[in-house]
């Protein structure tokens, strides 16, 4: 498997194909490069070189015990840029890895960068605070935590057949496959990792990061989305980006990538080549 090693040791697993423009995806908690098949070969077949990793902890990275915030996501993401040599880049990142390729960019800069599009993403921030008081509580975070920690294999169940691709929503037609390849990608990796990446994704503050990126940045968020809700997350950081340009879909779940991915993968050829 191809993986590269990070400066505190971790390796981490990654997904190289093509050739052209290089797209990098960055997953969200708690799957891997996996989640996005559906992009990896659609732009792979537009020409593109596509490339994702596992975040440590995740999927075949390995399952360290530390390292599990944002400053060591973008560190990673940095190092495999670098390793790969990786200019002109446009990189995608859903959920937790919106907020993996906002601080990767902020942290390392753009020479690399042409583009970015974060969609369905954690930034500015989720949590609720005397700043952010549309944010979500707290304890809905540490539940989430109890819950990995105690038994993570029936969350994680729990969330792919309900809010996480709104399959709880009335109408809507549950995919056994969707779930179960969500399950999969979810159990592969590290409950340390997974754990600790709730804080990570909860509770890091984007807001500075969002203000220093002057690249194109496409935000992509479905007003119905269960698990970072739209209106405390995309229209905010949109506002704070230079050169944020908002889309947002009607009805669309958190899952969206997956879900709509022909809807999903249409935009962003679109952005892409513009």
């Amino acid at each position: 498997m191809p993986t590269i090693t990070t400066t505190d040791g971790t390796e981490i697993f990654y997904k190289d194909w093509g050739s052209g423009q290089p797209i990098v995806f960055s997953h969200g908690w708690p799957l891997s490069a996996d989640d996005w098949d559906a992009q990896l070969m659609f732009f792979l077949l537009h020409g593109y070189r596509v490339i994702a990793h596992d975040r440590r902890g995740h999927g075949r990275s390995a399952q360290v015990a530390d390292g599990h915030d944002m400053d060591h996501y973008a560190d990673d993401l940095a190092a495999l840029t670098e390793h790969l040599d990786l200019h002109d880049a446009v990189h995608v990142g859903h959920s937790t890895g919106g907020g993996e390729v906002v601080h990767y960019i902020a942290r390392h800069g753009e020479s690399r960068v042409a583009k970015a599009a974060i969609i369905s993403a954690v930034p500015p921030l989720m949590v609720q605070t005397e700043a952010n008081p549309g944010g979500l509580p707290k304890s809905v975070f540490d539940g989430f935590q109890d819950q990995t920690a105690q038994h993570r294999s029936q969350l994680y169940r729990d969330l792919a057949e309900g809010p996480f691709y709104g399959f709880n929503r009335p109408g809507v037609e549950a995919s056994e496959a969707i779930i179960e390849n969500w399950w999969r990608q979810g159990m592969m990796g590290g409950a340390k990792a997974h754990y600790d990446g709730i804080v990570a994704f909860s509770q890091t503050d984007f807001t500075g990061d969002l203000k220093k990126i002057t690249v194109p940045v496409l935000v992509m968020h479905g007003d119905d989305d269960q698990i970072v809700p739209y209106a405390d997350s995309a229209p905010l950081s949109a506002a704070l980006l230079h050169n944020g340009t908002l889309k947002t879909y009607a009805g669309f779940p958190h899952g969206m990538p997956t879900t709509q991915a022909e809807t999903i993968n249409a935009d962003l050829l679109e952005f892409i080549q513009a």
